[in-house]
């Protein structure tokens, strides 16, 4: 039975900013594209919800109840809990990602 797939307000924010970037700084095509590949890898979370690895920045620290899939060069970070996969963030792996995942997933 599949995972239902659902994104928090930051990784919907996370997608949308993305999407827009792409837009203004390529083109709107390829921004579509990428959403369209990002989206691909939501379904695959629904049958695979465990799929990925843990974040290094978070192993690092013994935390394994986050996987990350990748679309290079977008990281995709979940949890899942019972049966839904929550996307917490979608960020490029460029980033300083240290920084960025102790804001958004160690905040609470």
């Amino acid at each position: 039975m599949p995972f239902a797939v659902l994104l928090t307000n930051d990784a919907a924010r996370d997608l949308e900013e993305l999407h827009d970037y792409i837009s203004v700084h390529d083109a709107a095509q390829e921004a579509d594209h990428v959403l369209e590949q990002i989206e691909k890898v939501f379904s695959s979370l629904s049958e695979f919800p465990e799929r990925g690895a843990y974040p290094r920045e978070l192993l690092a620290l013994g935390i394994r109840e986050f996987r990350e899939v990748f679309f290079k060069p977008y990281r995709i970070i979940s949890r899942a809990i019972d049966k839904t996969v929550y996307v917490m963030l979608i960020a490029d792996g460029r980033r300083d990602m240290q920084s960025l995942l102790q804001q958004r997933l160690l905040r609470a």
